[in-house]
C-alpha cells in the first residue's frame, strides 16, 4: 500500500486534517507512523464511540502504530470524582476492546496506555510546569472550551487539562493526535504550544460530532441521546423507535448521522448493501450501497422513517451482539464504575 492509498484510508470521513501536505510527508517517509487518541474515562462509553474506534481500524489498516490513551487523569480534571478513577478505568479498559471485536479489527498494533502510568513522571511535571509559563489563562481556557465542563467560577483543574494533552503528543511518541471536531481547539493549542517548550508539532485529523438520539449531541450524561454499549437488543430497538427522525429531515438527525459514518461505513467495507426491510404494499425491500443514495431517498420521502428506524435498530442490535459473551463481566465491572 503507497502513501496515496493510506492518505486515502486516512482522510475518509474526517471534518478536517491539519494539515494534509504534511500528513502525505508523513506517510511518504516513515513506514510505521504512530498516532493516539485519548479518551477520558468520565461517562459510559456509548454507540458513538464506534465513530473513533473505526476511526483507529482505519489507521490500524494503513501500518499505523496506534495508542489508545485511556486518560485517567484528564477523567478527574472533569469532574470525575478521584475514588472512583481506578474502576472507570478498569470499564473503560475492558469495554473499548470488546468494541473493536463488534466490527472486527485486528488490533494487533494497537495499544492502550494508562494515562497516569507517564503522567505523573517528574520530566512530564517540569515541561507542563515550562508550558504554564508559556500559556496565557485566556488561551488555555479557550483551548479546553468545548471539552472541560465550564462554569461561571471555573477550577483551574480545566486550564490544566489542555496543556497535559498537549504534552501526551510528545511522552506518547507519536506523529499524530485523532480525536472529535470538537478538540479542534486543543489540538491547535498542542501545535501552537508544543513548539515553544522545544517540541515539534504533530498532524492533528479529526472527525465529525454526530447528534445523539434525540436530535442533540450525543451524551453519556443523557441516557435518552445514545445506545449504551451494553443496552440488550430490546432497549436498542425501543430506543430506536423514539430516536428523532423527522420525515425528509436531515440537518440533526442522529439516525441518519450514525448510519453515515457507523453503519455504511461497516457495509461499504465488507462490499455489502444496507437493506431495509418495507411490507410489499409500501415497495418491498429497499437497499443502499451507498450513504448518499439513502440520504437522497430520505430527503424526497421515498424512504419512512419507521422502517427506517427499525432497521438501523436491528443493524445496531446486531453491531453490539459480540457484547452478549462479555455481558457478565462487563456489567459486573459498570456497576462498580458507575454506581449512582
Amino acid at each position: 500500500m503507497d502513501a496515496e492509498e493510506r492518505f486515502k484510508i486516512i482522510k475518509r470521513n474526517t471534518e478536517e486534517i491539519v494539515s494534509e501536505e504534511e500528513l502525505l510527508e508523513l506517510l511518504k517517509a516513515k513506514k510505521q507512523p504512530s498516532v493516539y487518541l485519548g479518551t477520558a474515562i468520565t461517562g459510559r462509553p456509548h454507540v458513538g464511540y464506534f465513530v473513533w474506534v473505526l476511526k483507529l481500524a482505519d489507521f490500524l489498516k494503513a501500518g499505523f502504530k496506534v495508542k489508545l490513551l485511556m486518560a485517567d487523569l484528564h477523567g478527574a480534571l472533569d469532574n470525575t470524582p478521584w475514588d472512583i478513577l481506578e474502576k472507570r478505568y478498569k470499564y473503560y479498559s475492558e469495554v473499548i476492546p470488546v468494541m473493536f471485536e463488534c466490527i472486527g479489527a485486528d488490533i494487533s498494533n494497537l495499544e492502550i496506555v494508562k494515562g497516569s502510568s507517564f503522567q505523573v513522571n517528574a520530566k512530564y511535571f517540569h515541561d507542563l510546569l515550562k508550558m504554564s509559563t508559556e500559556a496565557s489563562v485566556h488561551d488555555a481556557r479557550k483551548a479546553g472550551s468545548e471539552v472541560v465542563k465550564q462554569s461561571d467560577n471555573p477550577k483551574l483543574s480545566g486550564l490544566i487539562y489542555p496543556l497535559m494533552q498537549a504534552l501526551d503528543e510528545e511522552y506518547l511518541g507519536v506523529d499524530i493526535q485523532y480525536g472529535g471536531v470538537d478538540q479542534r481547539k486543543i489540538l491547535m493549542f498542542a501545535r501552537e504550544y508544543l513548539p515553544k517548550i522545544g517540541y515539534n508539532k504533530r498532524v492533528e485529523v479529526m472527525t465529525p460530532l454526530i447528534p445523539g438520539l434525540i436530535g442533540e449531541k450525543m451524551s453519556a450524561s443523557k441516557p435518552e441521546s445514545k445506545i449504551d454499549i451494553l443496552d440488550d437488543a430490546e432497549s436498542v430497538k425501543s430506543k430506536m423507535k423514539k430516536a428523532f427522525c423527522p420525515e425528509g429531515e436531515v440537518e440533526g438527525n442522529g439516525v441518519l448521522a450514525f448510519v453515515e459514518h457507523v453503519l455504511m461505513v461497516l457495509k461499504e467495507d465488507k462490499g455489502e448493501p444496507l437493506v431495509i426491510p418495507r411490507p410489499e404494499k409500501f415497495g418491498g425491500n429497499v437497499e443502499y450501497s451507498s450513504y448518499k443514495a439513502l440520504e437522497e431517498d430520505f430527503k424526497a420521502k421515498k424512504l419512512h422513517p419507521a422502517d427506517f428506524k427499525k432497521a438501523v435498530g436491528d443493524e445496531i442490535a446486531k453491531l453490539l451482539s459480540p457484547v452478549e459473551k462479555h455481558r457478565k463481566t462487563l456489567e459486573a465491572t459498570s456497576k462498580e464504575a458507575y454506581s449512582e
